[in-house]
């Protein structure tokens, strides 16, 4: 049994039924919906990563899993365009980083100098950058879309999908017994349960999550783009990502919904199931003050639409995969961390063998990391990871 329909949840369900498994997956309001960390329409698909290697490695495999469903389905999930990095802080050692992790593991991140950049993308302003790089192999991908494509596939290959609600908290006897009791006060009994949950693990597993996930709500932005003007359409511009004070990212295209652009830096606590999803005006004129200085053209474009969605965050931004201490056969995944959801396929593969293999899920990913003496289980700001 997979609870929970997101990047995690989907793909694990969908690669354990290709391994053999019977599965039943279960989602409580549907895969990719608007309440989910998976949700929204569009995510950043990259491997630049800094010095962490682990999550190179990952985004290589899952880019490669992408494009691997894309050709066999025709889905077109993944959009290439290319990525920016923009740092505008003297001593960036992320790009730094990335660039020596990147040429290791054989990919390609191209060093573009400020008259370089202008002339390549004449519709954004340089002034005040330190480095920009380039990553030709990223782009973008269809969240919601891809969620929804993930669940129709592992039904038409023989997986169960049900409309449902793990009860909150999940009854830890039992669990050990096998048995997880739905919201209707039915049961489900499996050998096996993956907890893909999201931003709720904190509330199924009180004892054991608490905390360590901590939901955030982040704000996304749409603006119009100027009639006929194709300078900020996917196939003139590549998605982009600001490393200063602040981290800005934007996606264009967009399913011609207009140009996305949010602020990584990690909102207040959000309740995922009740919270208010509407737009902040601090926010707003936070985004208003980066496009006047990065997209000068947009700098007084309308805005036509808003999203809330959350980063499911742990301390220290690293994932979280591994076995519930009081039920080995429950497995726990999650603290996507505002990364996470490009490493649907990638993560599907890794807990599909954790569940029917065995063995140990990476050091870096696992619970007994905060009970270290002297570790802080307190959220702290998020890195850019």
């Amino acid at each position: 049994m997979v609870i929970g329909a997101g990047a995690f949840g989907g793909w694990t369900a969908l690669t354990l039924l290709r391994r053999g498994a019977r599965v039943t997956l279960v989602d409580a309001w549907g895969p990719g919906h608007v309440r989910s960390s998976s949700g929204g329409e569009t995510r950043i698909m990259r491997t630049t990563y800094g010095s962490r290697a682990i999550y190179t490695s990952l985004a290589a495999r899952a880019l490669h899993l992408w494009r691997e469903h894309d050709a066999r389905f025709g889905t077109g999930l993944f959009v290439q365009t290319g990525a920016l990095w923009i740092a505008s802080q003297a001593d960036d050692q992320f790009t730094c980083a990335s660039t020596v992790a990147l040429e290791n593991a054989g990919r390609v991140l191209e060093a573009l100098t400020r008259k370089d950049a202008a002339r390549r993308y004449p519709q954004m302003n340089f002034a005040g950058t330190s480095s920009i790089l380039f990553e030709p192999d990223a782009g973008y991908l269809f969240a919601r879309r891809a969620c929804d494509d993930v669940v129709r596939r592992f039904v038409a290959e023989g997986g169960e999908y049900r409309h449902a609600a793990v009860e909150s908290p999940v009854d830890t006897r039992a669990l050990r017994a096998h048995r997880v009791r739905l919201s209707d006060d039915s049961t489900i009994q499996a050998d096996a349960f993956v907890f893909a949950c999201g931003p709720w693990l904190g509330t199924l597993f009180p004892d054991v999550v608490g905390s360590l996930v901590t939901p955030t709500k982040q704000e996304v932005f749409y603006v119009g783009t100027p009639a006929g003007d194709e300078r900020f359409e996917d196939s003139r511009m590549p998605v982009w990502v600001d490393v200063g004070p602040r981290v800005m990212y934007g996606i264009p295209g967009n399913a011609h919904r207009g140009f996305k652009i949010a602020d990584d830096s990690p909102g207040p606590a959000f309740d995922p199931t009740s919270g208010s999803r509407d737009a902040t005006s601090t926010r707003v004129k936070t985004m208003r003050a980066f496009l006047a200085r990065r997209f000068p053209a947009l700098a007084r474009a309308p805005l036509i639409g808003t999203e809330v969605c959350q980063y499911e965050a742990t301390p220290d931004s690293d994932f979280l995969v591994d076995r519930h201490p009081a039920a080995p056969h429950a497995w726990i995944a999650g603290g996507g961390s505002g990364h996470g959801f490009k490493m649907g396929p990638a993560m599907g593969e890794m807990l599909a063998a954790l569940v029917l293999d065995g063995g140990v899920p990476e050091a870096a990913f696992r619970l007994s990391r905060f009970s270290q003496p002297g570790r802080d289980r307190r959220p702290k700001t998020r890195k850019w990871s």
